[in-house]
């Protein structure tokens, strides 16, 4: 191996510093491509949110009355308030016109802007499934890590082996078996902690906060115990395929120990499939989880949006759904455009 080699070798951290492989001029064609495609995802969910839940049965008109039997004049005003009176091509039209303006219309069961409704619980989402975020990335990553740099031992097959079994379980079962032996109490075990909500609604100031915390942790060690071994797997996955590169056996015959080579060389260069990843992760983080929210009685979007399918209420389904994919593709834009600092080959 020449001299020029290994100077790569020592040099190969600081690659991700800069899109290199992209010219000046190719970089903002590869971002305006990138936005494009977004644009044109938003748009198919926009539309796919409008007509596919106008397949769910129920009428939200008997909603909106309560099932108390009204005259066809009552039923005609309720129609032309909501605007279900006009043709459905029409109700597209002014759909796609007032959502492009940031007015996604009006809930019918809380007759108040779904905007409103949907910023009002967002904050909620956020606090649980981004709490539940940090930490099964950090804990995936980590034990990803360590799994693929020890291969084959036995740490290596007891992590991989639990996290398989925890992914595999659906996360309302595993929840419903948390509340069960620790909310309720399964002697010997004493009910450690609420069967739901967010909060007792008597406590103020630190103990409030003590409160919320008390109510998050069944929740969020659900969303944990599911989540992480993804973020594992892929990470051990992708940092094999790079432990049998060249590079890394130059630096470890030049002398640099075991944890310098995977942290400055191997790591870095095995983080695309672990970024892509967690960028997804996150946009499902406003999302929500519509199971863990509802088994938990969490007042987020996920919750808001199990309350909105079972009327059917339209506009706030059709709102909830757009902001979900909205986000799901705004962070695998943002990956997109994140590629090229991290490996230089992307886009060329």
């Amino acid at each position: 191996m020449s001299s020029a080699s290994g100077s790569a070798v020592e040099k190969r951290a600081p690659a991700a510093a800069a899109p290199r492989g992209l010219t000046r001029s190719a970089y903002p064609r590869y971002v305006a491509g990138k936005l494009a495609g977004a644009a044109v995802s938003l748009f198919a969910v926009l539309v796919t949110s409008f007509f596919l839940f106008r397949l769910i049965p129920g009428d939200p008109v008997k909603f909106m009355t309560g099932g108390r039997p009204v005259s066809a004049e009552q039923l005609a005003v309720y129609k032309e308030e909501f605007g279900l009176d006009l043709p459905l091509w029409e109700q597209f039209t002014d759909y796609c016109g007032k959502a492009l303006s940031g007015d996604l219309g009006t809930s019918y069961q809380f007759h108040a802007p779904v905007v409103d409704k949907i910023t009002e619980a967002l904050p909620n989402t956020l606090l649980l499934t981004g709490t539940a975020f940090v930490l099964y990335t950090a804990l995936g990553a980590f034990l990803g890590t360590r799994s693929a740099w020890r291969h084959g031992g036995l740490g290596d097959r007891l992590n991989t082996g639990l996290a398989l079994t925890l992914y595999s379980i659906p996360s309302f079962w595993l929840g419903l078996l948390l509340i069960i032996v620790l909310s309720v109490g399964v002697d010997p075990i004493p009910g450690l902690f609420p069967t739901g909500g967010m909060e007792s609604g008597r406590e103020e100031g630190f103990a409030h906060v003590l409160d919320v915390a008390h109510h998050l942790v069944l929740p969020v060690v659900t969303l944990v115990a599911v989540e992480y071994g993804q973020t594992l797997l892929v990470t051990r996955s992708a940092l094999l395929d790079e432990m049998g590169s060249d590079y890394l056996t130059t630096a470890r015959a030049k002398g640099l120990r075991d944890d310098l080579v995977r942290r400055r060389h191997a790591v870095p260069n095995a983080l695309l499939p672990t970024v892509t990843l967690v960028f997804v992760n996150l946009g499902r983080t406003v999302a929500g989880v519509i199971l863990v929210e509802t088994v938990f009685s969490w007042p987020g979007l996920g919750g808001l949006f199990y309350q909105a399918l079972s009327v059917p209420d339209l506009p706030l389904v059709q709102g909830l759904f757009f902001v979900f994919a909205a986000a799901v593709i705004l962070m695998n834009t943002l990956a997109d455009l994140l590629y090229p600092m991290l490996d230089p080959r992307v886009g060329r």
